[in-house]
């Protein structure tokens, strides 16, 4: 049995690439949530018109790594202190936030909260919204797998690596293994 998780955090390449590594985590899709625009599109979302955030799908398996865990690596991956902005991308677009499926999700979602705002993980408070989810909207296919597919891009080279690097470092007991068949 598999679970769904939608999380947004700034850019969606960013949250990808790092979830894609943990291990339970079966597949990272990129898309949109949160807004009024039926299927929308990467320009749209990014004009910051459509209320859309950058979210991802996470499917996972809760036998192997929990809704909780999910969260905590997700509030450690990106800042969720500042409002409609990661780093030099800012608009609502760029918004924290955890859309939920069931109740259970949202109670964990604002369980998590709490501990990592009381942990003192981060300075400031959290701004991290927590709604229930509508719909969830794929991005187009350029966006999927885009770390991998482009290393060398300078946006992945200064913003994503070092996330991917800092939370291989921070949840190693989590990464993948090869396998060694």
């Amino acid at each position: 049995m598999t679970e769904t998780a939608i999380l947004g955090g700034g850019c969606f390449w960013c949250v990808e690439a790092v979830l894609v590594s943990i291990n339970g985590v079966l597949s990272v899709q990129s898309g949109y949530a949160g807004g009024k625009t039926e299927n929308p599109t990467y320009k749209e979302v990014c004009s910051g018109l459509t209320g859309h955030a950058e979210v991802v799908e996470v499917i996972f398996d809760p036998a192997v790594i929990s809704y909780a865990q999910l969260l905590r690596i997700f509030f450690t991956l990106h800042d969720p202190t500042t409002l409609n902005r990661q780093g030099n991308d800012r608009g609502p677009q760029y918004r924290s936030v955890i859309f939920w499926t069931s109740e259970e999700q949202r109670e964990t979602a604002e369980t998590v909260r709490q501990e990592i705002e009381q942990s003192g993980l981060w300075n400031e408070p959290l701004v991290t919204q927590i709604e229930p989810l509508t719909t969830f909207w794929p991005a187009e296919a350029e966006h999927d797998d885009y770390f991998r597919r482009n290393p060398d891009n300078g946006y992945c080279q200064v913003v994503v690596a070092p996330k991917v690097v800092k939370m291989r470092k921070v949840f190693a007991s989590l990464q993948k293994r090869p396998d060694k068949s």
